[in-house]
């Protein structure tokens, strides 16, 4: 339980630090918060508990392929609040144009021979 505890805590931490900075230094806070941290965190965890090359090469490559529909969503936000919609609003926007991509990528990545 600790482990976990501990995970959750230093994760959390680089959250609230990429918006603390955003606060004062917004493409700062930008480039901290797009920095694949998540990401690398994920696979030393993974590791730790699994230190599986196979394991860990699926993992990064399903990652990479999830990426790709999450980038319209850093698009679409800025420009919607840019033509004054609300941000709760953009930000739901957002969101839905993500998972509506994440949707089409799990159903076109087998079709197209990628492995999720």
């Amino acid at each position: 339980m600790l482990y976990v505890t501990l995970r959750a805590l230093i994760s959390g931490i680089l959250i609230a630090a990429a918006s603390e900075i955003a606060k004062r230094y917004p493409g700062f806070g930008a480039l901290v918060a797009s920095l694949p941290l998540v990401s690398v965190l994920g696979m030393i965890w993974l590791w730790h508990d699994k230190p599986d090359p196979r394991t860990m090469a699926a993992h990064a490559g399903a990652t990479f392929w999830y990426v790709l529909p999450s980038l319209p969503m850093f698009l679409l936000i800025p420009a919607l609040l840019r033509h004054g919609m609300p941000f709760w609003v953009s930000l739901v926007a957002g969101c839905a144009l993500t998972i509506a991509l994440y949707a089409a990528m799990t159903w076109a990545a087998p079709k197209l021979g990628i492995e999720l």
